[in-house]
Formats: C-alpha cells, sequence, structure tokens
C-alpha cells in the first residue's frame, strides 16, 4: 500500500487566497473559487442539480454550430484573487486547443450557473456582479426550485440587462451565443 509523506503544511493558508493556494488545495470533490480573495466552497452537486446540467449541456451541444463548444465546471481566471467555475459555458474551440488549465473571461461566450441552496446567493448576486465585471456577455442562472426557471442576463455596458425570465412550459429563445430553443422544463424531465 501506497503512503504519503506529510508535508509539513497543517491547513489552509490563511486570507486573502489567491489562484496559486487554490493550485494547492485538495482534490476532494468540492468546488474552490476566489472572490477578491475570498474563498467560496461548494459540494459536489446532487443528482438532479447534476441531471440539470446534462440535459441542458446535451441541448447546447445539439444547438451549437462547428467552431463551438459546451463544457462543464471549467476554471476562469480573472485574477490572482478571482477564480470561477462556471457550471457550463459555451468557448470558441479554437481557444480551448490553447487552454491547458485556465480560461480568461474574454474566451467566454456563455456561463451557466445552476442554483442550489448552498450557492444561492452568490449565484444571484456575487456572481452576476463579477461575471459581468469580467465582461463575460451572456450568463444564465437556472433555478431548479422555480420549475425550473431560467433568467437570461446580457451585457450592457459594464453591467448586465435584465434579467429576462423564461420558465418551465414557455420557450427560450436565444440568439446568442447561438440560436437555441428548449422549453426550461426539459431541464429536469426524466428520461423514461
Amino acid at each position: 500500500m501506497a503512503t504519503i509523506e506529510p508535508t509539513g503544511r497543517t491547513g489552509f493558508p490563511s486570507a486573502p487566497f489567491t489562484v496559486e493556494d487554490l493550485l494547492e488545495f485538495p482534490d476532494d470533490g468540492n468546488r474552490y473559487e476566489l472572490f477578491n480573495g475570498s474563498l467560496l466552497v461548494s459540494p459536489a452537486p446532487t443528482p438532479r442539480h447534476q441531471r440539470v446540467i446534462t440535459r441542458l449541456l446535451l441541448i447546447l451541444q445539439t444547438a451549437a454550430p462547428p467552431g463551438l463548444e459546451c463544457l462543464t465546471t471549467v476554471n476562469v481566471r480573472r485574477s490572482n484573487e478571482n477564480l470561477f467555475i462556471p457550471h457550463l459555458v459555451v468557448v470558441p474551440e479554437q481557444v480551448s486547443e490553447g487552454v491547458d488549465l485556465m480560461y480568461s473571461p474574454s474566451d467566454l461566450l456563455l456561463a451557466v450557473e445552476v442554483v442550489s441552496p448552498s450557492s444561492k446567493t452568490h449565484d444571484r448576486a456575487t456572481k452576476v456582479a463579477a461575471y459581468a465585471e469580467a465582461g463575460i456577455p451572456i450568463y444564465w442562472r437556472v433555478e431548479p426550485m422555480e420549475g425550473p426557471t431560467v433568467y437570461v442576463y446580457e451585457l450592457d455596458g459594464n453591467s448586465y440587462s435584465g434579467p429576462v425570465a423564461h420558465k418551465a412550459g414557455t420557450r427560450l429563445s436565444s440568439a446568442a451565443p447561438f440560436p437555441v430553443t428548449f422549453d426550461p422544463a426539459d431541464l429536469m424531465r426524466l428520461r423514461g
């Protein structure tokens, strides 16, 4: 049986945290993000949460034109004190070919967050402001407990306009970052 020798580190570094600090954190299934040097830790998503992410990923991948790809849980580094991990993004394939570990916010055409009880404050407020400030042109916030509802934010200068709410049972039709139409209820439907 292999063992790992102690490194001498007895705990996490102290705040404010940096991206370099995050790279030293354990790979323990949690999602570690930074906002102005403050650490945001999210547990692994629930099965319902994963279903919403997977269904939306499939919808977007099916609609995406050649040259664009949809990815989950990528690192987006804005600065040494700001690292985001959106649940879903749309990026140019050509950009992905050159990315090793971290995307720049300017690489993203769309960022999506699926709200959970532990992330609602950040997804509804903190990330709206941070993503707009980072220049991410479109942000979708998916609220599973609302049927689900997809809130669409579009960058207007340095802040987002909207959001425009698309409730289950209606059609969300978006032209950007590419044409896609779906009923938000599809994000929660069981396959059987």
